[in-house]
């Protein structure tokens, strides 16, 4: 009889373990610990990819009652997952390939796939990871790269001067590890946290107010919706602005560039800043400056003499740092993000969207005085990327231009044909996407409810009218002035 040891122990877990592709999930798990925003990227489009192989392979399996579940070719499983966390972020796919491998041979321990079979499953996995992109493009690792125009900002000696808000609802976990860091890197700092019952814009106007005297800068700490709170405050104040990534997403932070609260530190300690624009939605009364919808890009010193005069908060308007939308696109951004991290980004979007169109109904609105009926429009703070209806990610933040995005509901057979086309990957070359690149843009809702919603934040429409535009160079921001050091 043999003798059951600890060892043989752990290697039957392992053995069994590794035997079905949930084992994936588990190293996603890991990988979206341990790394950071672009290790989260790729556990998920690692498991996708799993998934895409899983699928395939049951799909085209031929029916074998007598042997039991049939198990997807581990190779395939293996090659899918680490080629696409190797394609959306090499240095983790070199950490991901040891563990594919062993875990490839210890589900073929002792019936190792035949060598056809081997170079099919690479084929099949490697091909996979590639097809994700057909739904998902790659975020570059170096998304923000085209840098704003550089402008001098105070150089805050261990952040002396700089008033910080921070918001722990945001979706940070305001732990004692990251209130001792925050300190740690700006001992000088004045750091506000957000209580129960405060009022963040009363707190963040006084922070303003107070770094004005100092001759010091406003920082803010949260996510989306607390940095478009304080880049109207530092806007309005003509001070400048520190933003620490601190909320679920943080894709403002991500598109500037402070990846971490060390980066963030560092260009505040040393005065490195550079400017960036702000979307505006404003009532027709309100106040209106800039040119008009495809006129040439206003030169960089037209640019930077727009700001200082043009109005901040005044006329009802509302400014938005990353997007404005308007329908169904902010539920259905929050029903993919409520399902992502579990199924990935893409089939989110499309659980998501069926969801959505299924329970929401079209606007009829006049965009530039056209009357028109659609699903929802999406109006972005610069041109993201990619093409399509997911867009993910700027590289610029001064290009002066809206990028609008429309589904239109008025087309035959508007919710199949969307349905289909975010499926097959083809919605950036479907009748139903109609998309355009603008200075200025007027919105009139005629019936419906109008849901805006503001950096992902709803809003009770007040106002059923409103005109899109921008405000070049609008905000003074810090990022770090070396792209090498802080690009991740």
């Amino acid at each position: 009889m043999k003798r059951v040891t600890r060892g043989n122990s752990a290697a039957r877990v392992l053995l069994n373990a590794a035997g079905h592709d949930a084992v994936w999930l588990g190293v996603a798990a890991v990988l979206g610990v341990a790394g950071g925003q672009s290790a989260r990227r790729a556990a998920l489009r690692g498991v996708g990819s799993v998934g895409i192989v899983a699928a395939l392979d049951r799909a085209l399996a031929k029916p074998r009652p007598d042997t039991g579940p049939r198990r997807s070719n581990p190779v395939a499983s293996a090659a899918a997952f680490a080629a696409a966390v190797a394609v959306e972020s090499p240095r983790h796919g070199l950490a991901v390939l040891p563990v594919a491998a062993g875990l490839t041979c210890l589900r073929g321990r002792g019936n190792l796939p035949h060598r056809g079979r081997a170079a099919a499953g690479i084929v099949a996995g490697v091909s996979a990871a590639l097809l994700t992109y057909r739904w998902w493009p790659a975020k570059p690792e170096a998304a923000a790269a085209a840098a704003p125009p550089r402008r001098p900002a105070p150089a805050l000696k261990d952040g002396k001067g700089l008033h910080l808000v921070v918001n722990p609802s945001s979706g940070i976990s305001w732990s004692q590890d990251t209130a001792t860091l925050l300190p740690t890197l700006l001992p000088e700092a004045t750091i506000t946290v957000l209580e129960p019952g405060d009022d963040l814009l009363a707190l963040l106007h006084g922070a303003a107010l107070r770094a004005l005297a100092d001759g010091g800068a406003l920082g803010v700490c949260g996510g989306d919706g607390t940095v478009n709170a304080a880049g109207a405050t530092a806007a309005r104040h003509h001070v400048p602005l520190a933003v620490f990534p601190g909320g679920t997403f943080n894709h403002f932070a991500g598109d500037l560039g402070n990846q971490t609260l060390e980066d963030v530190a560092r260009a505040v300690r040393e005065g490195e800043a550079v400017t960036a624009d702000a979307g505006r939605a404003t009532p027709p009364e309100g106040p209106h400056t800039g040119p008009e919808d495809g006129g040439p890009k206003a030169s960089p010193d037209e640019a930077s003499d727009e700001a200082p005069d043009t109005p901040v908060g005044d006329g009802g308007q509302q400014l938005f740092l990353n997007t404005f939308s308007i329908g169904v696109y902010s539920e259905l951004v929050h029903a993919r993000e409520r399902l992502e991290e579990r199924i990935g980004k893409w089939p989110a979007l499309a659980v998501g969207l069926a969801k959505v169109l299924a329970t929401g109904s079209p606007l009829s609105v006049a965009i530039n005085g056209r009357p028109r009926s659609i699903w929802l429009l999406f109006a972005g703070n610069g041109i993201y990327h990619p093409a399509g209806f997911a867009p993910t990610y700027r590289t610029q933040l001064d290009d002066g231009l809206l990028d609008i995005r429309a589904v239109e509901a008025g087309t035959p057979l508007a919710r199949t044909r969307l349905l289909l086309a975010v499926l097959t990957g083809t919605l950036h070359n479907s009748r139903v996407l109609t998309t355009a690149q603008v200075r200025r843009l007027e919105l009139h809702v005629l019936q419906g409810d109008p849901h805006f919603a503001y950096d992902g934040e709803v809003t009770e429409a007040t106002y059923r009218h409103l005109v899109l535009d921008k405000i070049t160079n609008a905000i003074t921001l810090y990022r770090p002035a070396d792209q090498a050091q802080w690009l991740r």
